[in-house]
């Protein structure tokens, strides 16, 4: 069954960076936000590597000129497991860097990556830094390892 993102990007015009995920998980489409599972580490990431605890994750967000999208825009998917997306249709980042300041591009995971890659990398030009999943998933990362590697969007 095609699945449609139900999720609007975040951003603003003084957004400067742009992460991508892949496809809001099945906790993340019924609360209808980002990284809703309690268990994915995305939100304790950020707040670690800003050093500031996230009331209002939009508000956190826009004050550090970080957007927030995915990559997919439809797609079948059999829980929120990224390993079995197919039939995938891209969403379409272009507008943003219209409307913002974006000039780096981060992807959370993989599958982001991978998509990233074969879609959008021509249209966009702008070279995509791999970032690994947050994901509860993603067990191999431990929570420093996921710092050091987040570390990198503060610079901005």
């Amino acid at each position: 069954m095609k699945i449609v993102h139900p999720l609007k990007p975040i951003y603003d015009k003084n957004s400067k960076i742009l992460i991508l995920g892949s496809f809001p998980s099945i906790i993340s489409r019924e609360k209808n936000f980002y990284y809703a599972n309690k268990q994915n580490r995305f939100w304790q990431v950020l707040e670690n590597v800003f050093m500031e605890e996230i009331d209002n994750k939009e508000e956190f967000l826009l004050k550090h000129h970080i957007a927030l999208w995915d990559v997919i825009h439809s797609c079948e998917i059999i829980g929120s497991s990224d390993s079995s997306i197919k039939n995938v249709k891209v969403n379409d980042i272009s507008f943003l860097l219209t409307q913002t300041n974006i000039n780096k591009i981060y992807v959370n995971g993989r599958k982001a990556y991978e998509l990233y890659q074969k879609y959008l990398k021509d249209k966009i030009n702008i070279e995509a830094i791999y970032l690994p999943s947050t994901s509860p998933a993603n067990a191999k990362y431990k929570l420093n390892d996921l710092l050091k590697a987040y570390e990198i969007i503060t610079r901005i």
